[in-house]
């Protein structure tokens, strides 16, 4: 391999991850379905919680499928390619859901992406953050906590499987989920956070 090819290659992974990660597909569905910005419903997020405040709970089941395929679909695509570019490309997924160029770098908090690229690069770190995603939710009915509660898990499993060497990165995407959830947070200590299936607005 070249040394044009070591840094080319990588960049490409990236790039390529980035920008199918930041097709808002949330946006683009409410909007092909008549529902207008989705930006300006609910919280204002792009993802699939809020497009089910719209009452559309097929288009949210469908945002969240999308949301979850693209960050698979990155580093699934990347790892047909020699070389280890996958993680390379779920990154790329990852920050192009959160800070889309299309969007004024304005995204999605990432949950549903995570997830995808998860399953793709350790399958049992992707069973066990679906189970702690859909069991909190199940339990406090607040999607931001389930979904913080699963990114938080990715470091951990990834730590008890062994995967050392994607541990920096899996932690770096906690943080940023959280970050993303800052808001959530405080509406949760002054509780004021809507439940799912809740007609309050966020």
């Amino acid at each position: 391999m070249s040394v044009q090819s070591m840094w080319v290659e990588p960049i490409l992974a990236l790039l390529f991850g980035y920008m199918l990660g930041s097709i808002p597909f949330g946006l683009l569905l409410t909007r092909l379905s008549g529902g207008g910005d989705l930006r300006q419903t609910g919280s204002g997020n792009i993802g699939a919680t809020n497009v089910l405040r719209t009452g559309n709970k097929a288009l949210a089941a469908l945002t969240l499928l999308l949301d979850m395929g693209k960050g698979y679909a990155a580093v699934w695509i990347a790892l047909q390619f020699p070389g280890e570019l996958g993680v390379l490309a779920g990154l790329g997924a990852f920050l192009g859901h959160l800070y889309p160029v299309w969007l004024k770098f304005v995204g999605g908090k990432g949950v549903a992406t995570l997830l995808g690229i998860v399953a793709a690069l350790m399958p049992v770190a992707g069973l066990i953050f679906a189970v702690t995603w859909l069991g909190a939710l199940a339990l406090w009915r607040y999607s931001s906590v389930g979904g913080m509660l699963a990114a938080i898990s990715v470091p951990i499993a990834a730590f008890a499987l062994g995967e050392y060497a994607m541990l920096p990165m899996f932690i770096g995407l906690a943080l940023l989920v959280l970050w993303k959830h800052r808001s959530n947070i405080e509406r949760l200590i002054a509780g004021e956070e809507p439940k799912v299936g809740s007609t309050k607005k966020a």
